[in-house]
């Protein structure tokens, strides 16, 4: 299972480094962006899991003596969190940015852009 995870997370995140390399729609690389953030979670999910193993939680089903042995490690799905969290908050700001782009300059294709070309 865990390996399906990772193939499927390292799938997302070829998906979303090919979406934003061949694009000149900036929403589409927004989007592409955002997939590949989905792909980076979910391979931190799918190496933070462990076979067998149960929540951290310290319990009477999980005795302290055994937790090091029966527990998983909390700290990926922490950062995962994390990682989702600033993850929402760039691509607002990015949408912020291509909807400011777009009211002043009337179009979201790249190749538009050439004020700061040589």
């Amino acid at each position: 299972m865990d390996l399906i995870a990772m193939a499927t997370g390292f799938l997302l995140i070829l998906i979303g480094l090919f979406g934003a390399l061949t694009n000149r729609n900036i929403l589409r690389m927004i989007v592409a962006f955002a997939v590949a953030n989905t792909g980076v979670n979910l391979v931190l999910v799918s190496v933070g899991y462990m076979t067998g193993r149960t929540a951290p939680i310290l319990d009477s089903a999980v005795p302290v003596a055994e937790a090091t042995a029966r527990v998983i490690d909390p700290v990926p799905q922490a950062l995962v969190l994390t990682a989702i969290v600033i993850g929402v908050g760039v691509t607002a700001l990015m949408l912020a940015y291509a909807y400011r782009l777009f009211k002043t300059r009337g179009t979201l294709d790249i190749s538009r852009y050439t004020d700061l070309k040589w």
